[in-house]
């Protein structure tokens, strides 16, 4: 009997998140379901005539941000609640409803930015001095007018507004597909006991000192995907293509320009990533031999990744004990920072474990007053130890944004979302290594920080590398198959890892599984972000109280500045290539010291 997941209702209440904080009941929701329509059509009744002067632009301002504020938590709520229980029909309803609720708001608030843009500098400014309410919205404005050149006619945004739910439906299928359609075989572990392949439970598997298990798991899950790759093809085809229908309507040039702009970030940024990563391939090859020899194989495969190169080192870390070593880590960020890391984990900010139906990965989401959420799917291991630090970190960088600024400069920009998190994973590495003089362990914990290296800045620029090739064969007109796209990654995974690396055909059909696919040039910030996480952690250690206020100010930022202006706070600056290389070079540095280890 294959060991099962357990049921949603079977899980203890102390490991799930306390949704009741946000909403007591699902009739509060409700409540404020209703509120939030109620003031779309309070805002859209003063359609006419809310510029015509300084005090009716201020009391549309309040209605439009209170609308926005109420909105945002009743979707967040659905969300949350959808995601711990995708086989739950009334959470899947309620969300679904939610996000068409949602679309039918943000249509009738379209007509907004359009009619701010028709105001000049001067009368905003002489609207400001007869009204000095609305100085809080003078970021809005320079951000209204910063895209001047992307914003449509007043019918065109509400028309373009409209088809925010249809935008969404790969996404959503995919989710859905992935997450609670799918069904993967089971295989016999390590211990002879039948356990089935489960998106929690895949990097475990392919973690296992036992390299059958390995195979099998590898070949099991991607045996299951083959199944249905020209569906998924054709589903991130359509993703793609809805990306490349708004890039025209809004006058880009490139689904890329699109995205990073959105984040007020140059493609160059982009760009820089991209050739840095590419112009360092000699250290990931160097790796790569590195694991082949460490693990003594004749051929290394994509199913040997994973498991750690330093054999009979990995030990099991219980939730508790992960908690305990996260506090002690984040002590060089100060005391107020440690007790509210603390609090969230007495609190039931964290969903903690795997549950059936339950979205697979780890995320943090902010909710504006109220208190972060955090979604993992633990599983005793040095890995699930780090996720926890990094979703933490996410976590306390909503709490500083949303307890600094106001709700419309509350939510950070995605470019600088994974700096928090990241700084956490890396000042947890350095207090595991400063720990510790026993020569195999601390081997093991550089193999983890290498491995941190290999996923997060070489593994998410081949993934951003894919996007970018794979956006410019849709603009140019070419099919999106399966064919196509399994050829597309299976030659980058061979530049990536290099000829020491089998890279088995299995590999070509890894696109199929990564949802991140579906969030429009998310990827590439991961690598950025963990190249300026190592350089603010390595301050913060070298430096202490005055980089952590300079972090402090960072993390309370919000999106009252642009992202790139606020990682220059913090002394990272991302418009060079120097932060990449910095980071690359650490990497280098501890290859060397990984190889007079072994």
């Amino acid at each position: 009997m294959a060991k099962e997941l357990p049921k949603r209702s079977e899980v203890k209440k102390e490991d799930t998140w306390a949704l009741e904080d946000m909403y007591p009941t699902l009739a509060d929701w409700e409540t404020d379901v209703k509120k939030a329509q109620e003031l779309a059509g309070k805002v859209e009744e003063r359609k006419s005539a809310f510029t015509g002067s300084a005090g009716e632009l201020y009391e549309i301002l309040k209605l439009y941000e209170e609308c926005v504020k109420t909105y945002h938590l009743t979707a967040n709520y659905a969300s949350r609640a959808s995601d711990v229980d995708k086989k739950n029909s009334q959470n899947q309803a309620n969300y679904q409803r939610m996000m068409s609720i949602v679309v039918d708001i943000e249509s009738r608030l379209a007509f907004l930015e359009p009619a701010i843009l028709e105001l000049s500098q001067e009368i905003l400014e002489d609207y400001i001095r007869q009204e000095p309410g609305l100085a809080q919205y003078r970021l809005l404005f320079e951000e209204i007018q910063r895209t001047k050149a992307h914003t449509l006619s007043a019918e065109m945004e509400e028309l373009l507004a409209s088809t925010g739910e249809m935008q969404e439906t790969p996404s959503e299928v995919f989710s859905l597909f992935s997450n609670a359609d799918l069904e993967f075989p089971e295989i016999t572990d390590e211990n002879g006991e039948r356990v089935r392949i489960t998106h929690g439970r895949y990097i475990s598997l392919l973690s296992s000192k036992d390299r059958r298990v390995r195979k099998d798991a590898f070949e099991g899950l991607y045996s299951t995907y083959k199944k249905f790759e020209n569906t998924l093809a054709a589903l991130y085809n359509g993703q793609v293509r809805q990306l490349k229908f708004q890039t025209k309507a809004r006058h880009y040039n490139s689904n890329l320009e699109a995205a990073v702009d959105a984040n007020n970030v140059s493609p160059r940024v982009y760009e820089n990533l991209v050739e840095a990563v590419n112009e360092n391939m000699d250290k990931m090859y160097r790796y790569v031999r590195l694991r082949k020899k460490c693990l003594g194989v004749e051929e290394l495969h994509m199913y040997d990744v994973y498991t750690p190169m330093i054999a009979d080192a990995d030990k099991k870390v219980p939730f508790a004990k992960a908690k305990e070593t996260v506090l002690k880590a984040l002590a060089p960020l100060g005391e107020r920072y440690v007790s509210l890391v603390k609090h969230g984990f007495e609190h039931r900010w964290i969903d903690v474990y795997e549950n059936e139906g339950k979205r697979s990965g780890a995320y943090s989401a902010g909710a504006y007053g109220v208190h972060p959420y955090v979604l993992l799917n633990y599983d005793d291991t040095l890995d699930n130890m780090f996720t926890l630090a990094h979703e933490m970190g996410h976590a306390m960088h909503s709490y500083f944004s949303n307890e600094t600024q106001p709700f419309l400069y509350s939510r950070y920009k995605i470019f600088v979302a994974e700096v928090a998190s990241t700084c956490n994973e890396v000042l947890l590495m350095e207090y595991l290594l400063s720990r510790t003089t026993d020569k195999r362990e601390r081997a093991y914990l550089i193999n983890h920080f290498l491995d941190s290296f290999k996923g997060t800045v070489y593994r998410q620029t081949m993934f951003a590398e894919y996007e970018k090739i794979t956006n410019a064969m849709a603009e140019a007109g070419e099919s999106l198959t399966a064919e196509a796209l399994k050829k597309v990654y299976y030659d980058l995974n061979c530049k990536y890892f290099g000829p020491d690396m089998v890279s088995d055909e299995e590999i070509a059909l890894e696109w199929c599984r990564i949802p991140h696919f579906y969030m429009n040039f998310y990827v590439y910030q991961y690598a950025t972000g963990f190249s300026a996480a190592v350089a603010i952690a390595r301050r913060i250690l070298k430096e202490g109280q005055p980089a952590v206020e300079d972090y402090m100010k960072f993390l309370s930022g919000g999106c009252s500045k642009a992202p790139v202006e606020l990682l220059k706070i913090a002394g990272v600056d991302m418009t060079t290539k120097a932060p990449i290389q910095a980071a690359l070079d650490v990497f280098g540095e501890l290859l060397d010291e990984m190889e007079t280890l072994i």
